[in-house]
């Protein structure tokens, strides 16, 4: 099947970004708008509970499941933000490396933002990301 995402690198901006700077969707591409995915457990309890790299992993295997109820899949991201309440880049750095590791060749552009608080008890990481994929 073919993708709707073209990811594109820029010659021009330096090369130590671990993610294209930009991507496109074709105007017939169907667009999806995930709410932020959070490492929350079945059932409603906070996951890996002061671990970033373990909420990051949890936070992406739910945006793999609000993707595929979608119709969709991690290659089919266009964006992606992903927020860490933190305001120590190290943390913010554990986090990003389970996100770019799962996204692999897929490297969507992506913002990392340190912020102050999430919205759930315990909560750590947050993954919020834009799809497109042909129907």
């Amino acid at each position: 099947m073919p993708r709707a995402v073209t990811l594109i690198r820029s010659d021009s901006l330096s090369d130590v970004a671990e993610y294209a700077y930009a991507a496109t969707a074709p105007a017939e591409a169907r667009l999806i708008f995930l709410a932020g995915a959070c490492p929350l457990n079945a059932d409603g309890s906070t996951a890996a509970v002061g671990d970033f790299a373990g909420q990051a992993a949890t936070s992406v295997e739910n945006l793999r499941t609000a993707l595929a109820d979608a119709g969709a899949a991690l290659t089919d991201v266009i964006s992606t933000r992903v927020l860490v309440a933190s305001t120590r880049q190290e943390d913010l750095v554990k986090a990003w490396e389970v996100v770019r590791d799962a996204f692999g060749e897929h490297d969507v552009p992506s913002t990392l933002m340190g912020v102050t608080v999430l919205g759930y008890h315990d909560q750590l990481v947050e993954i919020e990301a834009v799809a497109a994929v042909l129907d």
